[in-house]
């Protein structure tokens, strides 16, 4: 398991840098060059004492835009290895600076969705499955499809519309209300807590149908196995099958298709915190790329990237750990 674990990491390792070798590249061969818009800038601020041409050599030696895409790649990824993503353009300060400030809005926000998300999906699969066919599972699967099928913005406007606009029982957009400095600690977090109850729906029912059709494929699969009607043959009560034999097994694919869940809702989450601007990575990362702000959009899509190999490789781990039979030598 050790020397396993230590070629996942290598491999992962690899793959980051490939990944972000091509969004710098990608980048690198934009029309706009956004590093003249902040040397126009700067330039023409009254306090500069620096021309335009000047400031634009400046900020291409230091974001080493002027040598070719390998050696600038190497530059930057030199800097990143050394936890140095460089300055903000947009908002003035190290990118690494603003992440720490906005990172734990997200965090909860998608670590409250993950565990709802479980805690809906996968039983609602289970009983979904146990009663094919039935009403209750014709219910699940529509409710399952809609989930899938409404876009992000589409659903989050019509809970506003609902809860926000028609019902008045919360805020359109924002972190807090207008009362929040004049609370106390504890009102403080209650109100936070508050403006993101709708953003947590929204996340919630967007990806709950995803898991929830999921679990019902392969609890059906595992449902008509051969070790599944032994067990009932040997008058086994139906709770004891179900949730000794057969989740266990269903519970193996889960995991690979959850070890998604994470990278793919600090990905989604973007559109969410925007919509409800809700000041978390994906909200302060959006607002920086429509400014062109290079640094920290190669810190976001090296974020994505660095997620996704950790959450695959936790997969790996949880294999395992789920299944005895399933070990990595």
């Amino acid at each position: 398991m050790k020397n396993f674990i230590i070629r996942r990491l290598i491999l992962g390792i690899f793959i980051v840098i490939f990944g972000t070798l091509v969004v710098y590249t990608v980048i690198r061969f934009l029309p706009t060059s956004y590093v003249e818009a902040i040397a126009r800038q700067r330039a023409t601020n009254p306090v500069s004492t620096m021309t335009y041409q000047e400031w634009l050599d400046q900020l291409n030696s230091v974001y080493h835009l002027d040598v070719g895409i390998i050696p600038g790649f190497i530059g930057w990824l030199g800097s990143a290895v050394r936890g140095d993503f460089g300055n903000s353009w947009h908002y003035g300060v190290p990118v690494t600076e603003r992440f720490a400030q906005v990172i734990w809005y997200s965090i909860i926000v998608n670590v409250i969705t993950f565990f709802v998300q479980i805690l809906i999906s996968i039983p609602l699969g289970i009983t979904a499955a146990r009663k094919q066919y039935s009403r209750t599972d014709y219910a699940i699967t529509v409710f399952a499809l809609m989930g899938i099928s409404l876009p992000t913005f589409f659903l989050a406007t019509i809970l506003k519309y609902v809860f926000s606009i028609k019902l008045g029982w919360f805020d359109l957009y924002g972190l807090t209300g207008r009362f929040h400095t004049s609370m106390t600690s504890f009102q403080q977090y209650v109100d936070i807590g508050y403006h993101m109850v709708l953003p947590v729906v929204t996340l919630t029912m967007l990806s709950i149908g995803g898991l929830m059709r999921y679990t019902r494929t392969n609890m059906l699969e595992v449902l008509n196995s051969d070790y599944i009607r032994t067990a009932r043959a040997k008058g086994l009560s139906e709770k004891v099958v179900i949730n000794k034999h057969a989740f266990r097994n269903t519970l193996i694919p889960l995991v690979s298709y959850m070890s998604y869940l994470i990278p793919s809702m600090f990905g989604g989450s973007l559109i969410t915190e925007t919509l409800y601007q809700i000041p978390g990575i994906g909200y302060v990362s959006y607002t920086a790329i429509v400014r062109g702000d290079i640094p920290f959009a190669m810190f976001y899509a090296t974020l994505l990237t660095v997620l996704t190999q950790l959450s695959l490789i936790i997969a790996d781990i949880m294999y395992a750990v789920v299944d005895p039979r399933v070990r990595a030598n």
